[in-house]
């Protein structure tokens, strides 16, 4: 199983960017896919994710409004779309597979990908 998250960049706030998680090795219809983000000295926390039995979706409420998770089941990639960004949500952004329902917890969390850095700033 592979994962690479990519579409990170540096952007002023207010700006927006769409993350992709490309994913190799299973199907999207049977793994729930999460995203987290991990802020310089900080913990990596969950942010958003996307079950894979009815693509129902949880969003921290840090995020809500501003983050959108979707899916594209043919093409097995996992898109995060974020709006309205703020130098609060600066740091390195993760995907990585569950093999249950969405929650935010990373340690339930199996696969990995390498993440893609946003940075948030004037």
């Amino acid at each position: 199983v592979q994962l690479q998250a990519f579409g990170g960049g540096l952007v002023q706030p207010g700006g927006s960017l769409r993350l992709s998680c490309a994913i190799s090795g299973l199907f999207l219809d049977y793994y729930t896919i999460g995203w987290f983000r991990q802020a310089p000295g900080k913990e990596r926390e969950g942010v958003s994710c996307i079950n894979y039995s009815d693509g129902g979706t949880y969003y921290a409420d840090s995020v809500k409004g501003r983050f959108t998770i979707s899916r594209d089941i043919d093409d097995n990639t996992v898109y995060l779309q974020i709006n309205n960004l703020e130098p609060e949500d600066t740091g390195i952004y993760y995907c990585a597979t569950h093999g249950g329902f969405c929650n935010r917890f990373k340690y339930e969390y199996d696969n990995w990908g390498r993440g893609t850095q946003v940075t948030v700033s004037s």
